[in-house]
């Protein structure tokens, strides 16, 4: 697997003397730095496939260099750190070249810092040129960002754009669209600052605290004002329809957002989920992601065990207050997240806001496990109402109680349910797939973008696989 890229809290690059660049760079203080070799060979494709042009009617085989860029969260490793990784897996896997360039928001520490963030999450020159160094040595095919706030900021996607290298974005989140990432305002969906009202964000005080609300409001609307991801991404990646949808009503280009589902590679093994001993819910403890409705059905479920994995800013008060047939079970390892899924009966999505397209849905149908999800965003997408799970209406726990109830007790509906998730998991969400349609997107992203694209069979020297990487240790003095 491509190695993550070590990164230096604060402290120690603010501490580490002789730290060339750190003077002159003190708003980020970005330092690179010679990596040790990645593991040499690399294991085969689960499927036998390779970088197939699926969707390229001249067919053949690509090899691609790809450059990842993302901005990790300050909470515990989450869905949206683990696409990136294995993608960079993948694609290595698959006979392309990944290099992964990352930061974390855990380096914020102190006001110093924070201020850092705030003015470089506007637009920080320091990041891009830093980026631009792994750029000229990399040579990049194609650039991939996920999150870039705060610490990158939209100046990497110009930058590299004005080097003439595509740049592909997935949209994990909503931050194109809302300042906060995610249409919620004091607990409730809000879609005031949509199309180009960023000052809703700070009249509101979305945040709960008005310089954060400032700071969040201020950097959407410069980026929107000055189209940096509108004219400098070469084409949008959105995990559902909806979300694609949702960016087209605040004024982005339809043909450059593409459809592309996450991966979620299925075991070997089929199971029957109706041997599940728990109801389970796999996500973020707050209040967007609605485990106060899911508590409130339990409550309601006394009878029945429930199981939720995971960690966030309200695992505590959780911990307080759940009743005696729910366990909480912290944040589990990937192993120990499977051998979750492995044990439930259904996982629960009871979100309240608009989902873009979660991870977890793909694993846990996977998994041959039935889905019950709120009717809301893009999960009515991903899971069919009687198809591969259930539907409720969100922050409803009577409503969500009564379908937990019956695909409990109908063990033949749980089964089919089970199946059919599992045979829709294959067909969305299989590695095969998955990558045959990225590639795709690497393809169309490069000819937008005027840049060869080199096949194998014309270019042997393009399938040769260079293992070594390139550590970015990065940190804000």
């Amino acid at each position: 697997m491509v190695p993550p890229i070590h990164l230096f809290p604060f402290d120690r690059v603010s501490k580490r003397a002789g730290c060339r660049g750190a003077a002159r760079d003190r708003s980020i203080g970005i330092r690179r730095t010679v990596s040790r070799p990645a593991r040499s060979g690399g294991r085969r494709p689960l499927h036998g496939d390779r970088f197939e042009s699926a969707g390229d009617p001249r067919g053949g085989v690509m090899t691609v260099r790809v450059l990842q860029i993302f901005n990790q969260y300050r909470s515990a490793f989450n869905g949206e750190q683990h696409v990136v990784f294995r993608t960079a897996d993948l694609i290595e896997r698959h006979g392309g070249q990944c290099r992964n360039v990352l930061r974390s928001s855990q380096e914020i520490r102190g006001w110093r810092a924070k201020w850092a963030a705030f003015a470089g999450g506007i637009y920080n020159p320091f990041a891009a040129r830093r980026v631009l160094d792994v750029v000229k040595e990399f040579r990049p095919d194609v650039v991939h960002v996920h999150n870039l706030y705060p610490l990158f900021s939209p100046s990497v996607v110009v930058a590299c754009r004005k080097a003439g290298i595509p740049v592909v974005m997935t949209l994990h989140n909503q931050s194109l669209t809302c300042p906060r990432a995610d249409h919620l305002c004091r607990g409730a969906l809000c879609d005031r600052c949509l199309g180009g009202r960023e000052y809703h964000c700070v009249f509101r005080n979305c945040r709960g605290n008005w310089l954060e609300s400032v700071a969040y409001a201020a950097r959407s609307a410069v980026a929107r004002r000055f189209g940096w991801f509108r004219n400098h991404i070469t084409l949008f990646i959105a995990l559902t329809e909806f979300a694609r949808q949702r960016l087209i009503q605040a004024g982005y280009d339809g043909e450059r957002i593409v459809v592309l589902r996450n991966m979620a590679p299925a075991p070997r093994d089929r199971r029957d989920p109706s041997s599940g001993t728990f109801v389970g819910f796999a996500g973020r403890l707050s209040s967007e992601k609605g485990v106060d409705t899911l508590i409130a059905a339990a409550d309601e479920l006394r009878e029945l065990p429930f199981e939720i994995a995971g960690g966030g800013p309200l695992f505590e008060s959780y911990w307080k207050q759940t009743p005696a047939n729910v366990r909480l079970l912290g944040q589990l390892s990937r192993n120990d997240l499977n051998a979750f899924y492995d044990r439930a009966r259904m996982l629960v999505i009871p979100s309240l806001t608009y989902e873009m397209g979660p991870l977890v849905i793909g694993e846990a149908m996977s998994h041959s496990l039935p889905v019950i999800a709120s009717r809301i965003g893009g999960l009515p997408e991903l899971v069919r109402d009687q198809g591969t799970g259930l539907l409720f209406e969100p922050g409803n726990p009577l409503d969500l109680a009564k379908k937990i109830r019956q695909l409990w007790r109908d063990t033949a509906l749980c089964r089919r349910l089970g199946a059919a998730a599992r045979e829709s998991a294959e067909r969305e969400f299989g590695e095969g797939p998955y990558a045959a349609r990225l590639m795709g997107i690497y393809r169309r992203a490069m000819e937008m973008a005027g840049k060869p694209v080199r096949d194998r069979a014309s270019d042997p020297v393009a399938g040769m696989s260079d293992s070594d990487q390139v550590l970015e240790e990065a940190g804000v003095s």
